[in-house]
């Protein structure tokens, strides 16, 4: 298993838009193939960070998905509403909690 984490910060006026967006693409995320999981979380101490945690069945299933129509169009719009470099860390699970 994958699990891929990004973390953006948006300028204030934006979060409201990425967070209108999110809501219409999430379940299209969710349903490509090797998703297992996708959460967004949102930081404690700054309303503008957030983090996405996405769970893949293989490197590859990620892979298939940042190379889709669908990841080209949601990330050109994402990113037009950074107010900082978003950052990314690919990940392989090594233990599940139950």
């Amino acid at each position: 298993m994958i699990v891929r984490i990004v973390k953006m910060t948006f300028e204030a006026s934006k979060v409201e838009d990425f967070q209108k967006m999110f809501e219409e693409k999430k379940e299209r995320i969710r349903g490509f193939e090797g998703c297992q999981r996708l959460e967004l979380l949102r930081d404690a101490s700054d309303s503008n960070v957030f983090f996405t945690y996405s769970f893949w069945n293989e490197a590859e299933d990620l892979e298939s998905y940042r190379h889709s129509d669908l990841f080209k169009e949601t990330w050109k719009f994402t990113k037009s509403l950074f107010s900082d470099k978003p950052e990314a860390w690919s990940l392989n699970q090594e233990v599940v909690l139950t």
